[in-house]
């Protein structure tokens, strides 16, 4: 799977049983944010642990790529451009968004934003399973079908902002479990439907 986006949408805070998890109020709109294309990598690739940071975390998150070029899209219409779905991992220096108080350098990282390992287009994406191992042991499990915006919601409120080009993705928020990595360890993204995207942490 190789895509070159010119832009990857990120949703923060889109799971009811994340909400929750982190005593947080629903959003009445999504919250949206934005990663480098420079910190793709794909299925297999090696997420850098930056000196900068001593707090990585991962975040495993259905992701969308966009069909066509498209803007101010009605939820109807929103499904007709959308190429396919993947799964991702918003790989997110935890110590420096708490710093920073904002989101953009602690997730911009080169290697901070893993998909893979390839685009599925024949699935329903508001009931699918979403787990993430980070060495073999279960750290996330949970459905789509908990998101506060579904995906179509999603397309739809973006293009509303900002015009989507093909191959475009949008991160669609994470489950419950975010937490630690560290250099050394493997960590995968399994989404039914769609598969496992396998990552491994270095220095």
């Amino acid at each position: 799977m190789k895509i070159k986006p010119t832009k990857i949408v990120c949703v923060g805070l889109n799971y009811r049983d994340h909400a929750a998890e982190l005593k947080m109020a629903l959003p009445k709109e999504p919250i949206l944010f934005l990663k480098p294309p420079s910190a793709l990598i794909f299925n297999n690739g090696t997420i850098i642990y930056p000196p900068q940071t001593r707090n990585l975390h991962y975040e495993a998150e259905l992701a969308v790529v966009i069909k066509d070029r498209c803007k101010n899209v009605t939820i109807e219409d929103a499904a007709k451009h959308i190429l396919g779905y993947t799964c991702g991992n918003d790989v997110t220096a935890r110590d420096l968004q708490n710093l920073d108080g904002q989101w953009t350098r602690a997730k911009s990282f080169d290697t901070f934003c893993a998909l893979g390992p390839e685009i599925v287009s024949n699935i329903d994406p508001d009931d699918l399973e979403i787990k993430l191992l980070l060495n073999g042991e279960v750290k996330q499990l949970s459905s789509t079908a908990k998101m506060i915006f579904n995906v179509r919601c999603l397309v739809a409120f973006i293009s509303q902002v900002m015009t989507l080009e093909r191959e475009d993705v949008i991160l669609t928020g994470t489950p419950p479990g975010v937490g630690p990595m560290q250099i050394g360890d493997k960590v995968e993204v399994e989404i039914s439907g769609i598969g496992k995207l396998i990552n491994f942490v270095k220095g």
